[in-house]
């Protein structure tokens, strides 16, 4: 049986989820079986509609209606707080009862960061994961503890961006 690592994307830089699913196609093409679930985005993500049709890979259904975080009141991170608290449970509970291969958690250091999901909790689940299970994280500004715990981290630094002249997400680029 091989030995589950973790690994970190993290940056300013565009790709931080495009490695993840790149990963977790790799995996669902050599059989293992992947979990994703996408922090911090609705159910739309132009990369599920076919992660969903890809076999050995499951997509858990993300939030509806969700704001980026600077758009939030203090009300609305309080409630995503304790919906995400409650999913990362689920999640966890889904990834060793389903035997899964590889975990992709795409934005989790951001909802770490918002203070949405308890970074301890976090670090407590990839301590005592299954041996087996390699675990993704995306997102900004992972903490030293996190960095610690990783075994790959990769930083992901823009140098240049259309949104910086105001050119918003594309489908099928960045959405």
């Amino acid at each position: 049986m091989r030995q589950g690592l973790v690994h970190i994307y993290h940056g300013d830089g565009k790709g931080k989820t495009t490695c993840g699913i790149g990963l977790c196609v790799r995996a669902a093409g050599a059989g293992d079986k992947v979990l994703i679930y996408q922090f911090l985005k609705d159910n739309s993500s132009s990369e599920r509609r076919i992660l969903e049709r890809i076999p050995n890979i499951t997509v858990m259904d993300g939030k509806e209606d969700i704001k980026f975080t600077f758009q939030m009141t203090d009300e609305e991170k309080g409630l995503c707080r304790a919906y995400y608290s409650r999913v990362f449970e689920e999640i966890c509970t889904e990834a060793v009862q389903g035997d899964y291969d590889v975990l992709f958690l795409d934005e989790i250091l951001h909802v770490i960061n918002q203070q949405m999901i308890d970074e301890d909790t976090v670090l407590e689940f990839l301590a005592h994961r299954p041996k087996k299970l390699e675990v993704i994280m995306n997102g900004y500004d992972p903490s030293e503890r996190l960095k610690n715990a990783a075994d790959y981290i990769s930083y992901i630094q823009k140098e240049k961006h259309p949104f910086d002249r105001g050119i918003g997400a594309r489908t099928g680029i960045e959405k």
